[in-house]
């Protein structure tokens, strides 16, 4: 039980002895933010819109797992699920969080309480006892069809994971680009998203070299377009796992959320999470992973297998607003001697792989 209250510290926002949330000073603009929300919301009831259950892939070990989900408003007819249709990315931002309303989670046998927090998320750790593998927790809220939410639980004695970048490291998105990265996100099909070549294969091969190896999906993406990217993840045939997102918009101190921080306070949690596994750290040459990749060896060379950089043709490095890198494949000694491969695509990153050992 010490592990797990040591999970829960950070993960929820403590209740008052009122029994409410106890919300912080919030910055002006999420508290105008709050403001609009509260205003749409009532009208929005009056017009018959309901709550709804988003549940996104959680994680744990035996005896604790992460749930993860947010509730929203949305009209009657949405709430069916399922539907395959095509679906501009704007409409994943036109949502009306629920906020602060009671969430139920029932999990091997046991029932447990929290609350939804201004943005309408749940992310809490609750105790559970699920065998290694796939599960699934029920997620139910008043008012709302109730949701089963798949979670991975970890086998104690699995030593080795994948954790993989979103952006151009499994599809093409030409981030940081402020115009492109905004049509990429807001206007263009979701089914007109490319995937980068030859890196499925690749995450298949490593899952069958390693059984029992999870696969986690790190980005700097917003929560709301996580249905989206688990839907071109299954279409293109990659290993399914947890999405590891974060919020979008006015945070309780500042205008917009650190993808940077979130970056790194993610691969910290993980290696508290799990400190026998040994993480094959995969990103891109075109944004930050290289960096903020070397701060987590330095400080965690105990939880880094290898760490495989996917680099970007000279059009895609452009676009990113990277400086092109000379072609051809390569391998060095990280900072702390780890394995540290580069090369263009899937293909050229699984022959370095397989020559350092890796697999």
């Amino acid at each position: 039980m010490a592990d797990l209250r040591r999970l829960w510290q950070g993960c929820s926002v403590p209740p008052t002895a009122a029994g409410q949330l106890a919300v912080p000073q919030l910055h002006r603009a999420a508290r105008i933010e709050d403001a609009v929300h509260h205003l749409v919301e009532r009208r929005l009831r009056r017009t018959g819109w309901r709550t709804n259950i988003v549940a996104y892939t959680g994680y744990g070990a035996p005896g604790w797992v992460r749930v993860m989900c947010r509730v929203l408003l949305g009209r009657p007819d949405t709430r069916q699920r399922g539907r395959l249709e095509k679906v501009r990315g704007w409409r994943s931002f036109t949502t009306l969080p629920a906020k602060y309303v009671t969430v139920t989670i029932e999990s091997g046998g046991k029932r447990h309480e929290t609350r939804t927090d201004r943005s309408g998320f749940v992310d809490t750790v609750v105790e559970a006892d699920l065998p290694p593998g796939w599960g699934s927790v029920r997620i139910t809220v008043p008012d709302a069809e109730p949701v089963e939410a798949p979670v991975r639980i970890l086998d104690p004695q699995v030593r080795f994971g994948i954790l993989s970048d979103i952006d151009d490291t499994v599809m093409v998105t030409a981030l940081p680009r402020p115009l492109l990265a905004a049509w990429n996100t807001f206007v263009l099909d979701e089914h007109a998203r490319a995937a980068v070549p030859g890196m499925a294969v690749l995450y298949e091969r490593l899952v069958t070299a390693h059984p029992g190896a999870p696969v986690f999906y790190l980005s700097t993406g917003a929560w709301n377009v996580a249905p989206t990217l688990t839907r071109f993840l299954s279409r293109h045939l990659y290993p399914a796992g947890p999405l590891l997102l974060t919020d979008w918009g006015p945070t309780a101190d500042r205008w917009f959320r650190s993808g940077r921080e979130h970056k790194r306070a993610t691969l910290a949690r993980l290696a508290r999470e799990f400190p026998e596994v040994k993480w094959l750290l995969v990103g891109d040459d075109g944004q930050h992973d290289q960096e903020i990749y070397r701060e987590f060896a330095a400080a965690h060379p105990d939880n880094v297998a290898g760490v495989a950089i996917r680099r970007l043709s000279p059009t895609q490095s452009v676009l990113a607003g990277s400086m092109p890198h000379p072609a051809g494949d390569s391998s060095s000694a990280g900072p702390m001697g780890q394995k540290w491969l580069s090369a263009p695509d899937g293909a050229g990153l699984w022959k370095l792989l397989r020559d350092a050992g890796l697999v």
